[in-house]
């Protein structure tokens, strides 16, 4: 392993990450507002816990009530003042039901001249649930989405019409009172309409484009299902206004600060990478190998959300996974590195955010028996890489802005 690429590649993620956290994005949303009428907190999503403590440290009354729904694990020191839940990402469970009642509950009776800063982040799809099927159901059709390759904008558009306060429908619950709501995007482009499903934002998508992912994966729905899919969500809302103060592309931003700190040229590739993560791998790979003999340091750069069609049984998230099969394009080039993460410090159903690999990786999962092709084959990279020590493990980080990639060449 090239300890040098390790060190400065994992610096620069862990810099790039901690530049983007929301406390700083949330005050310049909110500071010097006033808000007339009572005031209600709303937090969901896994930034959920920073983006209330800080909400709560810049409006300027004492709200009515405070509420954060975030993933297991993801709170950390909520301020008093908060009611904390924690509920199943990526696949609701009965806690995300529970949390979306409560905040129902809180919010039905409201008055006109009262507001509901709702503070949202990415994994408020899974997080803040009231399901118009039974939930089994739904916690089936969803692993279906995440298991057949389809991409967030998809994924979402088949979560609005089967829940009952996604794609604006929780905004037109709190009509008549007004929603100021606040946005760390994890979609690429930044729609307000699909990230965390939309709760308070005019849905753009149609119930036509809904049938037609459905037909297009293939997914088994019951008729109640069908027929939730042909339904119409809200179109125009007059009581919200959005703010998005966050995204993949400030993540780039601050990686390319941090490489160019430690005497890296960054090279901005993209922050739309959207393909699947194995080809994603493969393509970083081949860009660092043709530049490898520039006689230059360089850091190349790619944001985005790489998506991983399952077609096996193991462990693994896309950021490994991305990692992993840069392997082999890397194989005996001593100056090169890649690492990728996903902002969140969670990538998959795992305790890593991410992976990391260089020109000795390959070899170094020969030696430990692990076979490429077959790892790759059963979306196993997170025992591939634990196995050579190259998982990326941050712990949640209390942000989540998408991925962030890196491809770094030492020319010394």
């Amino acid at each position: 392993m090239n300890q040098k690429l390790r060190i400065h590649a994992e610096k620069a993620v862990y810099t790039a990450i901690n530049e983007v956290l929301p406390e700083g994005a949330v005050r310049r949303a909110l500071a010097g507002r006033s808000f007339p009428g009572r005031v209600y907190l709303i937090a969901v999503g896994k930034a959920a816990s920073r983006m209330i403590n800080a909400a709560l440290n810049t409006v300027p009354v004492i709200p009515e009530d405070c509420i954060a729904v975030s993933k297991y694990g993801h709170f950390e020191d909520a301020e008093k003042a908060v009611r904390c839940y924690e509920a199943g990402h990526p696949v609701p469970d009965e806690n995300s039901i529970l949390a979306a009642g409560e905040i129902l509950r809180v919010t039905e009776s409201l008055r006109e001249d009262d507001t509901v800063i709702f503070l949202l982040s990415g994994g408020g799809s899974a997080l803040f649930e009231k399901p118009l099927l039974p939930l089994a159901e739904l916690q089936d059709i969803t692993k279906q989405l995440l298991a057949c390759g389809a991409d967030i904008t998809e994924i979402n558009t088949i979560r609005k019409r089967l829940s009952a306060v996604k794609g604006g429908k929780f905004a037109e619950h709190c009509f008549p009172a007004h929603v100021e709501a606040v946005i760390l995007s994890d979609i690429l482009g930044d729609p307000a309409d699909m990230i965390a499903s939309g709760p308070v934002s005019p849905d753009r998508s149609t119930f036509k484009d809904a049938v037609s992912i459905a037909e297009k994966y293939s997914l088994k729905l019951s008729d109640q299902a069908w027929e939730c899919l042909k339904t119409e969500t809200p179109k125009s809302l007059s009581n919200v206004n959005v703010q998005i103060v966050g995204s993949v592309r400030e993540l780039c931003k601050a990686a390319a600060n941090a490489c160019r700190m430690m005497g890296y040229e960054p090279v901005y590739l993209t922050d739309l990478v959207s393909c699947e993560a194995r080809e994603a791998g493969r393509f970083m790979a081949s860009v660092l190998k043709s530049h490898s003999r520039d006689g230059k340091n360089l850091a190349f750069l790619a944001g985005g959300e790489p998506v991983v069609h399952l077609t096996g049984n193991g462990l693994g998230g896309r950021n490994q996974e991305l990692a992993l099969a840069a392997c082999e394009g890397l194989r005996g080039v001593s100056n090169a590195a890649i690492i990728s993460a996903g902002s969140d410090g969670t990538d998959g159903p795992t305790d890593a955010a991410g992976g990391y690999a260089d020109g000795d990786t390959y070899d170094e999962l020969a030696k430990a028996g692990m076979n490429l092709y077959s790892v790759l084959e059963n979306n196993d990279a997170y025992h591939a890489l634990k196995a050579v020590g190259n998982l990326i493990i941050t712990g949640p980080t209390g942000t989540n802005v998408n991925d962030i990639c890196i491809g770094l060449i030492d020319a010394e």
